[in-house]
């Protein structure tokens, strides 16, 4: 264990240990901390500090990072699809027509199921697409 471990630890309740010590505060200028994330270019601005002062020690973290949208043309095609297709007031209208009971079973009313069906089904695979998933993420 090292020096400030230890430390923390001593200040922590015995029944309660904390699985990460206190954060460090910097203040830095409007100028400064625009100059930094400029250079991060991306990065979170707390990863690109951490890499420019640790070098090669920094531990990894596990995060979304500042833009988790990878392809932001993908993103809009989909947000179009869904502002041109109606398709929540649709399911909605299905929805209310089934728990009444008045919802007749014909082959156009399959066919329409299945398109609905077919639509959100697109639409999530180019939201994966958009966040940098695979066709393979998700339930």
């Amino acid at each position: 264990m090292n020096p400030l471990d230890r430390e923390f630890n001593k200040s922590a309740d015995k029944s309660e240990k904390l699985k990460y010590p206190p954060p460090f505060s910097l203040r830095l200028t409007f100028e400064e901390r625009a100059l930094l994330e400029r250079q991060a270019a991306g990065m979170s601005l707390g990863a690109y500090i951490r890499s420019q002062i640790l070098g090669d020690d920094v531990t990894p973290r596990r995060t979304r990072g500042k833009f988790p949208v990878k392809d932001q043309a993908a993103l809009g095609r989909v947000l179009a699809g869904l502002g041109a297709s109606r398709l929540s007031a649709n399911l909605n209208q299905l929805a209310r027509a089934v728990n009444t009971g008045i919802l007749p079973v014909t082959p156009e009313t399959d066919e329409s199921l299945k398109e609905a069906c077919a639509a959100i089904e697109d639409m999530r695979c180019a939201l994966m697409e958009a966040l940098g998933k695979g066709p393979e993420s998700g339930p």
